[in-house]
Formats: C-alpha cells, structure tokens, sequence
C-alpha cells in the first residue's frame, strides 16, 4: 500500500492546495497530504454539469470535515461552447493559481493517468512532446501520485476505509480520453503484460534525455544563420521552443514541420503558422508572436 514516507513531493510543514474531485485519486492524495503536512487545504470545483454535482460537492466537504482540511469551492461560469474538458481543465487551474496564494498545488495525476496522455498525444500530436508525458513537478504544480497506478490508489482508499465518487461520464465514449482508458489501454494488457511498464519507462528515459538537449537548445542563436548552420534536429527543437514561447509555453504544434519554410525566410520577412503562431525575422534575427486577429 502507498505509505506517507513514500511521497516524495510532500514534506512536513509543506503549504500545499490538493484539488479535490471526489474521486479515489484525488481523495487518496489529501488523506496522504493530510497525513504529512498540517498546512494542507483543498479545492472543489463544482462544475454543475451533471444532476448529482452537488452530490460530489457533499462528498468532498464530509471528507475535509473528517480529516480536518478547510475547503474551498468554486462554481465555474458555463459551459461554453467547443472543448469541454479544455474549458473544465483551465477553470480549475485557473482557481487553484487564485486561492494558491503561497506553497504547491497538489493533482492526483496517476501513472495510469500519465500512460493515457502519452497515447492520446501520441494519435493526436506528431512531436517528440508527445512521449514525454507529464513532469512530477511543474513550478508550482506537483504530482505526488505520478508513480502509483488507479489501482494502487483505489487499494489505498480502501484500506484506509475512504469513500469516493465515480464520475458516471468517465465511462462515457464520447470522449476520446475515456476510449484510451477503457478500450485501448486494456488492449495494450492484452497484448504484452509489461506494456504500460515500457510506455511509462520510456516517457520517463526521454524526458531525462530532454534536459540535454534543452541545454543544447539554449545555445542556439536566434539568427537566422546560426540556425542554418544547425543540425536540422536541433533547428528544429530551437524553432519549435521558441514558437512555444509565444503561446506562453503552451504547445504551438505544427510550427516544428514547417522549419524548412522558416529557414528559408528573408531577413525580413514574416510567416503565419499553425497553432496562432506567426515566424517574423528583423535584420536576420527569428522571433515568433501570436497570429494577430482579423478586425472585422
């Protein structure tokens, strides 16, 4: 069973935000967090979408009564039209960044969890990105759990004798996400039982191997013809880390597959890519901007 000592991410008198669904992951990672830190608090977006939200809401606040966490919700405004899951995702980081004053934002992301983003990226994104999966730690933003699997936190939870909420649209096929995590992930098993071992060993060796080459990347000049004098491999991860940079590091996918087209710019000159990225050089020197909107 996953023991307290075992959490590396979380220290005694650590100020840490777990975002609290209800489910067995999320409440796993606040019983642990509870059990390590006196300087936890946690936050329940209720999103509304469903009959039984507020049942979650309940859950979420007899769990933090018992355990002695204070707790927060927040009632998102929507839905929106477009990506649901997006608009969900960025609400609830978007809440825990303003009641995070201080300290880590804990998420209950699981390896199964991280095994699921690797495949969706990888039918969905063709970058080396996509393999690279999800980091224990991002800034502020830390993954306690990124090492035990939905089972080992339902075994947790159970032991520890903690109830939890199933989300009924999880088993849902109308998001490409759950069809990973309820037909394709298991067909994996199938196949070759050390499957999600490999995926999730190779995510983790490619990331080791990515702060190399980020190290490399760093010494790239932006002009245009150091970036000719490259090896196309590394252009292309200088180009591709530069166009992320405009997007506020959120991916710009598509810009690495243009770099042909970039490096045979003028020195003045400007390009629109996909992703709202657009390649713009001055006097020989390569930057990227978001794509300007069309006034009407």
């Amino acid at each position: 069973m996953i023991e307290p000592e075992q959490i590396r991410l979380l220290a005694p008198g650590q100020d840490v935000l777990v975002l609290l669904s209800g489910g067995r992951d999320s409440v796993c990672l606040l019983d642990l967090a509870a059990r390590i830190t006196n300087r936890v608090r946690a936050l329940h977006l209720n999103y509304r979408l469903r009959d039984d939200s507020d049942l979650d809401q309940q859950h979420c606040e007899a769990l933090c009564e018992q355990l002695g966490v204070p707790l927060t919700v927040e009632y998102p405004p929507g839905p929106p039209v477009g990506n649901l899951q997006a608009w969900a995702r960025d609400a609830r980081y978007a809440a825990a960044s303003k009641a995070a004053k201080t300290g880590d934002v804990a998420v209950a992301h699981t390896a199964s969890d991280q095994l699921e983003t690797i495949l969706y990226r990888l039918i969905s994104s063709p970058s080396r990105r996509a393999l690279l999966g999800m980091r224990p730690r991002e800034g502020s933003l830390i993954r306690p759990l990124l090492s035990y699997t939905r089972a080992d936190t339902t075994a947790y939870c159970r032991a520890r004798g903690l109830s939890w909420r199933d989300d009924p649209s999880n088993a849902s096929d109308r998001y490409v996400r759950n069809r990973i995590r309820n037909e394709l992930v298991p067909l994996l098993a199938e196949l070759h039982p050390g499957a999600e071992a490999n995926v999730l060993a190779l995510a983790e060796l490619l990331r080791d191997e990515a702060e190399v080459l980020e190290a490399a990347v760093d010494r790239v000049s932006g002009s245009l013809a150091a970036l000719r004098e490259q090896p196309p491999a590394l252009a292309r991860l200088a180009i591709q880390r530069m166009a992320d940079q405009a997007l506020d590091g959120a991916p710009a996918a598509g810009v690495a597959r243009r770099t042909p087209e970039i490096l045979a710019m003028s020195d003045d000159a400007k390009l629109d890519l996909p992703s709202g990225v657009r390649a713009v050089t001055r006097h020989g020197v390569l930057s990227f901007e978001r794509t300007p909107r069309l006034s009407r």
